[in-house]
């Protein structure tokens, strides 16, 4: 009961949260609009992509002036009471390439906001802005988050002992785990097959070890950067695919694995 009573109340909470962004960037998108002497053109309903991602479109094409971009947006926040750490981009319509991206932390001074004063041109554009650091300072919130993932370790522990499926990455008493024909050992940043050793980079076993331990899921990019880069502190663009394909190459030799990309959701460890 007490746990039905902290969802609910997050879910209120998340909700409103959602609800106040989608207001907000539809002021952004009319603001963008006035900027382009456009006060017809309807601003098209903001989508939530994912979890605090958020994107909004337009009817028409329309240029965009950076500069203004990130004025308009941070003062619609402001107005809002929305958070201001948080990555916008500007994404072309017809093959979703990023024209232009920025990354805010708190305040301007801050973050990090290249390219001002280059105009994008007329053109199909799309706007998403990503929430990095949404706070969550309610204890209940808390105590509900770690009762949820020592259930669900729980659930997850009970369920290889009973199954112990082969496709099931099982980790063995030496520290290491089994991952198709390689042996991978986290702490040591390497796989061992049969007598070949692979070294690893700290970034790449980082990630390894987020695939070895959800088999055969999908993994948001937006769960893989927050939890190897943006915890840290860092804000990256590409960097995740460069490791992706690293990690490939790396794991070719072993055909029953696979590293899938789920395009414009994430990754996720095929293991045969």
């Amino acid at each position: 009961m007490l746990l039905f009573c902290i969802i609910s109340c997050n879910t209120t909470t998340d909700n409103n949260f959602t609800e106040t962004v989608k207001i907000s960037l539809r002021e952004v998108g009319h603001q963008l609009l006035l900027a382009n002497q456009d006060s017809t053109t309807l601003v098209k309903p903001v989508i939530n992509i994912s979890d605090n991602k958020f994107q909004v479109s337009f009817e028409n094409t329309i240029s965009i002036q950076p500069d203004s971009l990130v004025t308009i947006i941070k003062s619609s926040f402001e107005k809002t009471n929305l958070p201001q750490q948080y990555i916008t981009e500007v994404n072309r319509c017809y093959d979703n390439e990023v024209a232009y991206s920025y990354a805010m932390k708190e305040e301007v001074e801050q973050g990090i906001i290249p390219c001002i004063g280059r105009e994008l041109k007329n053109e199909c554009y799309l706007v998403t802005v990503h929430f990095t650091n949404i706070a969550k300072s309610n204890s209940n919130k808390i105590m509900y988050i770690c009762v949820l993932v020592f259930v669900v370790l729980t659930m997850f522990a009970i369920f290889l002992y009973k199954q112990k499926p082969k496709d099931v990455i099982e980790t063995q008493e030496l520290n290491y785990s089994t991952l198709g024909l390689f042996k991978f050992y986290p702490e040591q940043n390497k796989l061992i097959k049969e007598a070949t050793e692979i070294n690893l980079s700290k970034k790449e076993c980082e990630i390894l070890a987020l695939f070895v331990a959800k088999p055969n899921q999908i993994i948001k990019r937006e769960e893989l950067i927050k939890k190897v880069w943006e915890d840290n502190g860092v804000v990256v663009g590409r960097s995740l695919d460069t490791y992706i394909s690293k990690l490939r190459k790396k794991l070719k030799e072993d055909e029953s694995i696979k590293l899938t990309n789920i395009h414009g959701v994430g990754y996720k460890l095929e293991v045969v």
